[in-house]
């Protein structure tokens, strides 16, 4: 009965997000997962570490699908996804938490960004469901 609610609250969450915190929420669960990956490898745990790799891996695979090629930074951020998912793939061969935790300084650093930008949004009034 709890994860119903708990599914509900999600599944509301989700639909009423703007833009920016879909965006914001995404990168909670990329780092949430590196964290577990670093976690797994440490504890030994080949097949979890594996798993929450390949979840950071399709959060940041949506991310390049999403990119607005139309945007002057569009670029820089599908090389700098394309890097991160290249250092992933080479993590998870290696079972290395080093490359994990230099994928999630970045991850983190970004989210910090996208929450100023949002916040910086919101200042001068711009409706946040059409960033």
């Amino acid at each position: 009965m709890f994860q119903n609610h708990q599914n509900n609250y999600l599944r509301t969450t989700v639909q009423t997000a703007s833009p920016a915190q879909l965006l914001i929420m995404l990168y909670d669960g990329a780092i949430r997962n590196s964290r577990m990956a670093i976690e797994a490898i440490d504890l030994r745990k080949p097949a979890d570490a594996n798993r929450h790799l390949i979840k950071t891996q399709d959060i940041i695979s949506e991310f390049i699908i999403t990119i607005d090629h139309k945007s002057s930074f569009s670029s820089y951020l599908l090389q700098l996804y394309d890097y991160l998912l290249f250092r992933l793939r080479e993590a998870n061969v290696r079972k290395d938490k080093s490359i994990v935790q230099e994928v999630l300084d970045f991850l983190v650093e970004m989210k910090e960004m996208w929450v100023e930008a949002s916040r910086s949004l919101v200042k001068v009034g711009v409706n946040s469901k059409h960033a």
